[in-house]
Order: C-alpha cells, then sequence, then structure tokens
C-alpha cells in the first residue's frame, strides 16, 4: 500500500514537472514574440512592400518591353520573372530582419543544390530557354519575318521559351528548339525592303550579241526601275553546248520569296516576249543519235 501511494505522488510530481516545464516554454516564446513584435512588423511591412514594388516594376517592365518585343507571351514571362525575384528578395531581407540567419543560410543552400540538379537534368531546355530569350531580343529576327535555314523556310509565327514556329508558305507549321534555330544560319529576307534576283537565259548561236545585251537591259530597267545607288546587271557566263547563257540581275521589292518568284516570272516572260518579238532565238539542246545500217551484206562465197 505504502509502494502504491509513493509512486502516485511520484507520478504527480512528474506531471507538475512536465507543466512547469511547458508553462516555461510557453512564456519564454511569448517574452521573445513581445521582444522582436518590432522585428516582426517591420518583416512583415518588408514583405508587402517587396509585392506593391515587383508589381510596379513589373509594369514598367511590360511597358518597356512593348516598345522593343512583339512576342507577348514572351513579355508576360520575363516581367513574372522579375515579379518572383523581387519578392523572393523581400522575403530573404524579412528572415534576416527576424534573426533568422540560419534559417536563411539552410534555404540558399537547399536552393543552390535544387537549382543544380535541376539545372543539369534540364540542360536542353535551359539551352532552348536562353536562346528563346535571345531570339526576343536580336533585332535581327521579329515575329512575321521571312526566315530560311538549311532545311526549312517561312513566316516567324511565334518565339517563346522552348520553340520557334515557323508558318510556311503552303500553311504547314514547323516547330523547332530554339537553340537550334540559333545554332544555325538562316537567311533573314524581311530585314531590307530591297532585294536583288537573278534569272538566266541563252541565245542560238550566231545571234548578235551586242544588240541583244542592250534591248534586254533597257527592258529590264523600264519593268524593275532601280533606285539610287542600284543598277541592272547584264553578264554573258558561258558557251553553252547549243547556246551562249547570260544572267541577268535587278533590284525589286523583297522582304518574301514569293516576291521574288513574281519578278522572276515577269521578267522571263518579258524576255521571252522581246526575242520573239525581234526573232532571237532561245535553242534548246538537239541530240543526234546515228544508228548502224542494219541491212545484211552479202555473203562473200
Amino acid at each position: 500500500m505504502y509502494s502504491i501511494i509513493q509512486q502516485t505522488e511520484e507520478d504527480i510530481t512528474t506531471s507538475k514537472g512536465i507543466v512547469a516545464t511547458l508553462t516555461d516554454t510557453l512564456l519564454g516564446w511569448w517574452e521573445a514574440f513581445i521582444v522582436k513584435l518590432p522585428n516582426i512588423a517591420v518583416a512583415i511591412l518588408v514583405i508587402i512592400l517587396s509585392f506593391i514594388l515587383a508589381r510596379v516594376f513589373k509594369n514598367v517592365l511590360l511597358r518597356i518591353l512593348r516598345k522593343h518585343m512583339e512576342n507577348r507571351s514572351m513579355r508576360r514571362i520575363l516581367a513574372k520573372m522579375l515579379y518572383a525575384c523581387i519578392v523572393l528578395i523581400g522575403f530573404f531581407l524579412a528572415l534576416g530582419i527576424l534573426n533568422l540567419d540560419k534559417a536563411l543560410t539552410s534555404i540558399l543552400a537547399g536552393a543552390g543544390v535544387v537549382a543544380l540538379a535541376i539545372g543539369l537534368a534540364l540542360q536542353g531546355t535551359l539551352s532552348n530557354t536562353f536562346s528563346g530569350v535571345m531570339l526576343s531580343f536580336l533585332p535581327r529576327i521579329r515575329i512575321g519575318d521571312f526566315v530560311e535555314t538549311n532545311e526549312h523556310a517561312g513566316f516567324v509565327h511565334e518565339i517563346s521559351l522552348r520553340n520557334l514556329v515557323l508558318r510556311q508558305p503552303d500553311n504547314k507549321y514547323v516547330i523547332m528548339p530554339n537553340s537550334k534555330f540559333i545554332e544555325e544560319p538562316f537567311v533573314n529576307y524581311s530585314l531590307d525592303t530591297r532585294g536583288r534576283v537573278s534569272v538566266y537565259c541563252g541565245i542560238a548561236y550566231g545571234s548578235d550579241l551586242h544588240a541583244v545585251k542592250k534591248l534586254v537591259l533597257e527592258q529590264i530597267e523600264a519593268a524593275f526601275p532601280p533606285t539610287q545607288g542600284e543598277r541592272i546587271e547584264f553578264y554573258y557566263t558561258e558557251f553553252a553546248d547549243s547556246s551562249i547563257n547570260f544572267m541577268v540581275r535587278f533590284w525589286i521589292d523583297y522582304t518574301k520569296k514569293s516576291q521574288m518568284y513574281t519578278a522572276q516570272d515577269k521578267a522571263i516572260l518579258l524576255i521571252n516576249d522581246l526575242f520573239n518579238k525581234h526573232g532571237i532565238e532561245i535553242p534548246f539542246p538537239i541530240r543526234t543519235l546515228k544508228m548502224p545500217d542494219l541491212k545484211h551484206k552479202p555473203n562473200d562465197l
């Protein structure tokens, strides 16, 4: 009986000790909260200000990007990235104000490890992302430009963080990674409004070469008048098997390939009509085949 009573008293004493420890801990936390209350208020104020500043700078960046970048989706993504960076800076400043240096160090270390792991896992994706940002700021390529790569040609329809989309003249879309596009050479037909077009033809041997050159130059210059600093060029290029070939080059308003095809079509029709009018022959290759005599020769008997 005595042992039972003694055990009960020990339990009561232990319970009182636990309650006292818990009470002291809660009082310590409350005192720490009261002491750090100004810091907590300042930290909350810093976080609120970071959200306000993030929104202000986001709107400012959007206004600037609208003047220099036509890609709407890229503008929004860059603005959101700036917004997130400013908010994170405010969060880290708030942790510093609360003297949570250890927590801040742990968060930064964890973020570094996570960033490294993500960077290694998404190396190709990040390459396309940075290439997309570069393409958005490059002055030599814009939405709507007609460009030609080693394999594809079309109008730039969209530049995202991962892909560049080309709309081909047949209205088919080509989607290629940004990194592949930016690493390969490409031709942008829309950088300048003027371009030079070449047309090739041949005339028969025996034609008056000087007269042909004069007639073609006059006809092309009348149809495609050059501007300042431009000229129509005519060159005989070779003595071919059945013709004397020449090349004529002239300038046109040229920002996409369809304009080049239209100009070549017009020039070929003009040259053909001109040669028909003046009796100038455009020869075509002739091949003469000699067949052996198949008649049976008399036997020498």
